[in-house]
């Protein structure tokens, strides 16, 4: 984790060891939080203009057994994992949010533009030159309006897509991910922050 520029780690505890080698490091903030899943639904809210948005917490948690596989190509079992992380990690980004994620780190986060190719443009773009990106996947907050956005990932090295699904052109993308020989996986569920 030295070889990573950190500047804060959060975590449900650490061991003594642990923390005498992370307090080495130079404006490093060193969190503890409980990671137990909220038991009730709440509201979070964003103040506006003259007004208030009000949005039910996202508390879901999806697993890949819950998945569905709409490509010719299956994903495997490390890209399972990775997608699974990548909805965990996508509905915490505000609106038309793209991560690229491995199983276990965000590589790259494309979020708040206008259209969904554009977020697809940052994520990889940020994620390209990292280590791991070679077993990155790519998770989308809501569908896939146009199949441009399976086009880009695919040429750019994505091999894994999770998407909901729900778009009147998800044959388009579903016919993309085949042209290309990706997998792509519907959640399901949609994931929209605002």
């Amino acid at each position: 984790m030295h070889a990573l520029f950190l500047e804060i780690i959060i975590a449900p505890g650490y061991d003594d060891d642990a923390y005498a080698v992370l307090a080495k490091k130079k404006n490093l903030r060193i969190l503890t939080l409980d990671f137990v899943p909220m038991k009730k639904q709440r509201q979070d809210s964003v103040s506006l203009l003259g007004g208030l948005l009000l949005q039910d917490s996202d508390t879901t948690h999806e697993t890949y057994d819950q998945f569905e596989v709409v490509s010719k190509v299956q994903p495997t079992q490390a890209q399972l994992k990775a997608l699974q992380f990548g909805q965990t990690v996508v509905k915490h980004v505000k609106s038309n949010a793209i991560v690229v994620t491995t199983d276990h780190q965000t590589l790259g986060v494309g979020a708040g533009q206008m259209n969904r190719i554009d977020s697809v443009k940052i994520a990889i773009d940020k994620a390209k030159d990292k280590p791991d990106f070679a077993d990155a996947i790519l998770a989308s907050d809501a569908f896939f309006p146009m199949d441009d956005s399976v086009e880009f990932a695919a040429k750019n090295g994505i091999k894994a897509v999770v998407e909901p699904g729900g778009s009147i052109k998800d044959k388009d993308s579903i016919a993309k991910a085949d042209e290309y020989g990706i997998a792509l996986v519907f959640s399901g569920v949609r994931h929209f922050k605002h």
